[in-house]
Order: C-alpha cells, then structure tokens, then sequence
C-alpha cells in the first residue's frame, strides 16, 4: 500500500528542503506526497462575517498566485532525481494553514505530516513557522513530522525515545517510528529520566511491552536518575550528539506536561534535529 504524506508549504526555502528531506528520507518506498498551500485573502478574515467566496476578485487572484505557486513548485521537483515510486500532487486552499492540514488529513487519510519548524522569513511566529507547533500539538490523526530549516538529510546515528513507562504502548502509536529507524538503520535510545531509582512493576511490564513493539530492530535502554525530564533529555540528546528525537504525545499524562508549551514550543523553535511527534490514537 502507497504511503500518503503531506507536504504544508509556504514556498519558502524552508517548507522546500522540508520536501527534499522526504523525498531522500522515503526514497525506497512508494509514496504520494500531497503539496498542500493554504493561502488567506487581505481583508478578510475566518474569524469574521467576511469570507472570500470563489468568483470574487480577490480570492480569484490570491488562489492563482497560489495555484501557480505550485505548479512552479513541480517544475522544480522535476529537476531533484525523483524516484519512479513517488508522485507529487497540489491542493490550494483558503483556510488557516492548521485547520487547512487537519481537514486534509482526514479526508485523504493521510499517514504523516511532514513540516519544517520555520516559515518563509525564518521567523518561528511567521506562516508555516508558527503553524508547525501547532501542527504537533493539534494534528491528532496522524503523526507529525518536523525537520529543522538547515538541516540536510542524512540516515540518524541513532533515534532518542524518552518516555516513563507509565502509559500502555500500541504498535500503530509506533509504526512510524519503527519504519524510519528501519529505513535508516537507526538505533533507538529508549530514555527514561526519573526522580525514582527503580521501575514499579507495572512500569517494568510496560518496558517489556515496547521490547515487544521493537522487536527487529536495534534499540538500548538508557535510565537517568534525579534529574528533570526536560533538562535530562537535553543531556542526554546533547552529549551523545543524537540525531533525532521521537516521543508519543499523549493528553493529560505523562508527556501532557513535558511535550506540552513550553517543552513542544522549546524543542520546535530550536530543534537542530528532526523531531517526530507520534500520538495516542485514543485521544
């Protein structure tokens, strides 16, 4: 089955290497990239009576400009080496980029958002830079996954996994994780960062339920003592010069007030890696 990823771009250098990372990331897999632009018109607003309407002159010219946009945006892919197995298509829309990728992932059943973590004049508050955050925090259906302006593609020396061994892990939470760290031979650095010496049982047999969903690929343990979970990951990320960092954001646990404002907003605004930010499926 063809994997279906989604593409938000601003057309900026950023969401542009943002696409280039994918392409190299899934270069030996089958995959529908959707190039997805979604584009307001001045003067008008979604949060007021005023809503441009198709046939109106200004939302006529803002979606040319767009869908040109695109089309130009194609013409460009044609000249990178393009796997056979890939196919690129564009929607234009009006509508805020996040509510603009929330409805694109449920009507096409998308598998995974792919943005960069800045918009089209390298500021975190400017278009896709700001929206990226959300994207992680509010794209509830499918992962997202966010690659940092400079970063240029190249397989991770490994993949940081922090988590508490608290919450019941499921295979499909992890598929993602799991098939990138197949497809790069990366090995995962399962973290736990703890004020408690020892695991309680129940956090003992849900360690032994991730060995399950890890099972094939190469993975280690890694336990930090008396240290915050923020600042020990940082350590932990920082020393070992890790390459990428995963974590499932589930709501109102363990990650609700790591991964959540500021942690979320710390690791997006200032990721020099890729970060991908799995879900509970339950929430």
């Amino acid at each position: 089955m063809r994997k279906k990823i989604l593409l938000p771009t601003d057309f900026s250098k950023n969401a542009w290497n943002a696409l280039r990372y994918a392409s190299e990331l899934y270069k030996n897999e089958e995959v529908d990239f959707y190039l997805l632009n979604a584009f307001m018109v001045q003067n008008y607003s979604l949060d007021t009576m005023m809503v441009a309407e198709p046939g109106e002159k200004y939302y006529e010219q803002v979606k040319s400009r767009s869908e040109l946009e695109l089309q130009k945006l194609l013409k460009r892919i044609e000249i990178l080496k393009i796997p056979n197995n890939h196919n690129y298509f564009t929607k234009s829309v009006l509508n805020s980029p996040l509510e603009a990728v929330k409805k694109f992932v449920e009507d096409k059943d998308i598998d995974l958002v792919i943005s960069s973590n800045k918009g089209e004049t390298d500021a975190i508050d400017v278009l896709i830079g700001s929206n990226s955050i959300d994207f992680m925090e509010k794209v509830r259906n499918c992962p997202v996954f966010m690659i940092p302006a400079e970063a240029s593609f190249k397989e991770p020396n490994e993949i940081v996994f922090p988590t508490s061994f608290k919450t019941h892990f499921k295979r499909r939470e992890l598929v993602h994780l799991y098939e990138i760290a197949r497809i790069t031979n990366a090995p995962i650095r399962v973290l736990h960062v703890s004020q408690e010496k020892e695991l309680s049982k129940e956090q003992k047999e849900k360690k032994a339920l991730l060995e399950e969903c890890f099972d094939g690929l190469t993975y280690t343990f890694h336990f930090l003592e008396n240290a915050e979970v923020q600042t020990g990951l940082n350590l932990f990320t920082q020393i070992r010069n890790s390459e990428m960092i995963a974590f499932i954001n589930k709501k109102h646990t363990f990650f609700s007030s790591i991964f959540s404002n500021p942690m979320v907003k710390d690791l997006g605004q200032n990721a020099t890696v890729p970060l991908l930010a799995l879900h509970d499926l339950r929430n």
